[in-house]
């Protein structure tokens, strides 16, 4: 089991609520979806157990919210070790990594989020760490300065990613596996708010269950969420227990609609149809009129939106597809001959 499991996440990222690591699954019989994920590292934790080695370095990419994190968790428990977490953008310089690979003991699991966010040269001075197992700084300056090398302890590392694309080359070359995660099917939903409903305590029918798992965006982070909140507005309300008419509207309050999506979502498409008669448009110029990052509509409310087919990227910007001015109750625009534009979506997303 692991033994302790050391944070080094901005305060922000600390603050995690302990009901969602309570929910998170701790072994990889518990994890549901991702099959060809689970099998693969099935393997290759039994062959690195067999060998008494560690685990390859591991690659998690895709969309937040997936279990990328949950399955960094569950590989240094398997394999009984203890789990060090920090992300991309806190290892500010070289001295603050060597200070962490330092720390590492044999066949620890080393957790680096957004790892596309790595400083350059902290990037580069983690190349020989993955593939020697050693720390190269230099001492000194000038015509004195030595480079001086530190032996390492045998560890993992597990980089998440939702911009592979932005990793560089060598980066990614050593990566001895690369995952991708993809998008959950209902079914899969289900069994995921099912078994956090019974974690938390909660009762609720058949119906409802159906209805959260129907609106969680294909994510087990949303799909945890909305639970928590209609739970809450169940409890505030009524009895406690999720019927599914308190459950419409508790979700009806949260402004989610019957696929799933929310006011952020809606103010996207409406921009893009409206303003800009359905694309193509900039990203960044989105993310002015909305007042948001353009990374985090890159990152979080594109690709469900590209999944279901009612926004595409092109090398001209985002536009919007026929079934995205349905939704929306508008009529798709027309060409010449009165044929409605139909702009097909591409399923589970696409790099940008």
């Amino acid at each position: 089991m692991i033994d302790s499991e050391e944070v080094l996440l901005p305060q922000a990222a600390r603050d995690e609520p302990e009901l969602d690591r309570q929910l998170r699954p701790r072994r990889l019989d518990e994890f549901v979806g991702q099959a060809q994920v689970k099998d693969q590292l099935e393997i290759l934790m039994q062959a690195a157990k067999m060998r008494r080695e560690p685990v390859e370095h591991l690659l998690l990419c895709g969309p937040p919210g997936l279990g990328k994190t949950t399955l960094a968790n569950i590989v240094a428990a398997e394999m009984g070790v203890n789990l060090r977490v920090t992300s991309g953008p806190a290892i500010e310089f070289q001295g603050a990594l060597a200070s962490l690979l330092t720390s590492l003991q044999d066949q620890d699991v080393l957790f680096i989020d957004e790892v596309h966010r790595l400083q350059r040269a902290v990037e580069e001075s983690l190349y020989p760490a993955m593939e020697e197992f050693a720390f190269d700084f230099v001492s000194g300056k000038g015509a004195g300065a030595q480079t001086i090398r530190l032996s390492l302890g045998r560890f993992t590392v597990i980089g998440a990613t939702t911009r592979e694309g932005m990793l560089s080359a060598p980066l990614r070359d050593r990566f001895g596996a690369t995952f991708r995660l993809d998008f959950y099917q209902p079914e899969e939903l289900r069994t995921i708010v099912a078994r956090s409903a019974r974690l938390l305590g909660v009762e609720m029918d058949q119906d409802s269950l159906e209805l959260i798992s129907s609106r969680s965006r294909g994510t087990p982070r949303v799909a945890n969420r909305l639970l928590r909140r209609v739970r809450d507005y169940c409890m505030v309300k009524s009895d406690g227990r999720i019927r599914v008419e308190m459950a419409e509207e508790a979700l009806r309050l949260l402004e989610v609609d019957e696929i799933g999506l929310g006011s952020s979502d809606r103010r996207l498409l409406s921009l893009i149809c409206q303003q800009f008669g359905g694309g193509p448009v900039g990203l960044s110029t989105l993310g002015a009129a909305l007042s948001e990052e353009p990374h985090t509509l890159e990152e979080v409310v594109e690709p469900y939106l590209i999944q279901l087919g009612m926004l595409k990227r092109t090398p001209r910007g985002r536009m919007a597809t026929a079934g995205a001015y349905r939704h929306l109750g508008m009529e798709p625009p027309t060409d010449g001959s009165g044929a409605a534009v139909e702009v097909m979506g591409e399923l589970f997303g696409a790099e940008p």
